[in-house]
């Protein structure tokens, strides 16, 4: 590896570790998050040049932060100079005097940003609460949130979730400028405002995580790069705010489904369903870290949330040795529980997948007609293909068919569309 490409490669490491905390401790400095977020893209930017010209320095995260800040004071400076200048022009058309004044502007403190590690903390969770603020569209904030906190750039956003480039950068814009006229400052919520903006934020972290885990366009069915990214936000926020147990049941859903991941597609990128995966693939690390989040939620004595039932659930499958010996039944009374809590169509459809395994196909496919009835879920392939597999387990290989080939009319990744087409030729 050359020199050059070795501090590129650490440019990029540290940038996505420490950014986030890069953004808030120049927002902090700055009072304005917009700019922060600026700044650092400049520090990085300088990065990309200098440390591969002339090596890595001894602290990577300082460097960028010092020269974040430095470019912070030459911003104020040249807004201060332009204020004064506009002021002194002022002053001569009123007076009529013509002589030019110095800058007399307040100047920005240039002490050192040493890293406060509680400060630091405060803002990143102060970064969480921003991004998920209640003002910004969910399209403006989650790109925001994984520039911010995850450290992508626009390039690898736009990527993830298969849009040009052009247009995330346009609802990062959108969202700064959105933050900007609505006065949100940067800073750690009340513990009231906490607690009502903590749902937007572990949602944002669930639908990253959740198109990494089963993306719903493109050519793979798992983007593992944003699931990790997913997984990393969930793991920092947890640390966070330890005693929310919500944070942890999120936690412990994403590294108990991700366990999974090595076993869910074959070594040709496509599907392997549940029934067929080897388990000795499953990742070990992973359910032990996500049974210990698990636990940590039920250990509040609150009861479990939206995401610590979905745990639970993840949990069932983690700890049985094949689908045959999977508690099914306990699957079934969570699902019945999440759908109290957290009414959706989709609970509906995993309850009548689990009621169908646990040995009542019949009640599925009741359960699935009546979503049908209602009109739900009517452009997701996940409908028609559930009931199609209900169909095979009643021996209406015809009907199942007809389903599949709905499935395939819908859906719009690649190894799930192959997925769907073999299950429609072994029935034809």
């Amino acid at each position: 590896m050359t020199e050059a490409s070795s501090g590129r490669r650490a440019v990029e490491a540290v940038w996505r570790i420490e950014s986030a905390r890069i953004v808030g401790a120049l927002a902090r400095y700055t009072g304005d998050f917009a700019l922060a977020e600026d700044l650092a893209q400049e520090a990085l930017a300088e990065a990309l040049v200098a440390w591969p010209r002339d090596g890595i320095p001894r602290e990577p995260a300082n460097w960028l932060l010092t020269v974040g800040r430095r470019r912070a004071i030459d911003t104020f400076r040249r807004k201060t100079a332009l204020r004064e200048r506009y002021a002194e022009l002022s002053r001569d058309l009123l007076e009529g005097d013509m002589t030019a004044g110095g800058i007399h502007g307040a100047r920005p403190d240039t002490g050192d940003l040493l890293w406060d590690p509680d400060r630091i903390d405060d803002d990143v969770l102060a970064q969480f609460f921003m991004t998920c603020h209640p003002v910004l569209s969910r399209e403006a904030g989650i790109p925001l949130t994984l520039r911010a906190l995850g450290g992508l750039t626009s390039d690898e956003i736009a990527r993830a979730f298969l849009v040009p480039t052009a247009t995330v950068q346009a609802r990062i814009t959108r969202a700064k400028k959105t933050l900007a006229a609505a006065g949100v400052r940067f800073e750690l919520p009340s513990p009231e405002d906490r607690r009502a903006r903590l749902p937007a934020v572990l949602n944002s972290i669930y639908v990253i995580f959740s198109e990494g885990s089963s993306a719903s366009t493109g050519p793979e069915r798992i983007r593992t790069d944003l699931a990790g990214e997913g997984i990393r936000l969930a793991r920092v926020l947890a640390r966070l705010v330890p005693d929310e147990p919500e944070a942890q049941g999120l936690l412990a859903l994403l590294e108990l489904t991700a366990a999974r991941f090595p076993a869910r597609v074959d070594e040709n990128g496509d599907v392997v369903l549940l029934e067929n995966q080897n388990r000795r693939r499953w990742d070990r690390d992973a359910i032990r870290r996500g049974r210990a989040a698990l636990a940590r939620a039920e250990s509040f004595g609150r009861g479990l949330g939206a995401y610590g039932l979905q745990a639970a659930i993840a949990e069932c499958h983690a700890v049985a040795p094949d689908v045959d010996s999977t508690d099914w039944a306990r699957i079934v009374a969570l699902y019945e529980a999440l759908g109290r809590l957290a009414p959706s169509p989709i609970v509906d459809l995993n309850r009548a997948v689990a009621v169908t395994m646990a040995d009542d196909a019949a009640a599925g496919l009741a359960i699935v007609d009546e979503l049908i009835a209602a009109g739900a879920l009517s452009g997701s392939h996940l409908l028609p293909g559930t009931r199609a597999e209900i169909l095979i387990r009643l021996g209406r290989p015809a009907d199942a068919a007809a389903d599949l080939r709905r499935a395939l009319e819908l859906c719009a990744n690649e190894p799930e569309r192959r997925l769907l087409q073999r299950k429609l030729d072994s029935l034809t």
